[in-house]
């Protein structure tokens, strides 16, 4: 799948010390408050002016509701999900699988799509999509909540970038897949 694609994609995450993106209830105060600690748009403005397409799940977007204005304004939004009503927010297009998705995103013209959410960066990871993953890690354990990684399918190969290291002890470290290795 991975040669079938005109877009790279990219991830651009936070995640505490022992591995979370997310408290269990989605809570993300712990982040955010550190995030604004560092002070610094620790790169995400950047990253996301060069970004035409954002993917993510379900998990990831009925949160995003909630944020005005509307954070992903003038870019493509794609959430992949079996259960969120297609149609109901004209804003972005549902998709039921990766393969939908990626065809999707295809015929759109996409070039550089920003991918979000666990459950989704798996995915990605699984089907050799991912290009780039940009990982801000935020000196915190949080002890239990949405894992950033789990099964992925086997080894993904990875060469280093970049590390950055903010104000607060935020570390940020950019990794390439490793298609060579």
């Amino acid at each position: 799948m991975t040669a079938d694609r005109p877009f790279k994609a990219a991830v651009f995450i936070g995640i505490s010390l022992d591995g979370f993106i997310a408290r269990e209830d989605g809570d993300l105060h712990w982040l955010t408050s550190r995030g604004e600690a560092a002070g610094d748009d620790l790169g995400y403005d950047a990253f996301i002016g060069g970004i035409d397409a954002v993917v993510m799940g379900r998990g990831t977007y009925e949160p995003g509701l909630t944020y005005d204005p509307w954070p992903h304004e003038g870019r493509h939004v794609a959430v992949l999900s079996t259960t969120l009503e297609d149609g109901a927010d004209p804003r972005v297009s549902v998709y039921r699988d990766l393969d939908g998705l990626v065809r999707g995103l295809s015929e759109r013209g996409a070039k550089s799509v920003y991918v979000d959410g666990g459950q989704v960066i798996r995915a990605f990871l699984r089907a050799g999509l991912i290009d780039e993953m940009t990982i801000t890690t935020v000196p915190v354990l949080i002890g239990t909540g949405l894992p950033l990684f789990g099964p992925v399918g086997g080894d993904v190969p990875l060469a280093h970038l970049s590390t950055r290291v903010f104000g607060a002890g935020v570390v940020q470290s950019t990794y390439a897949v490793d298609r060579q290795a």
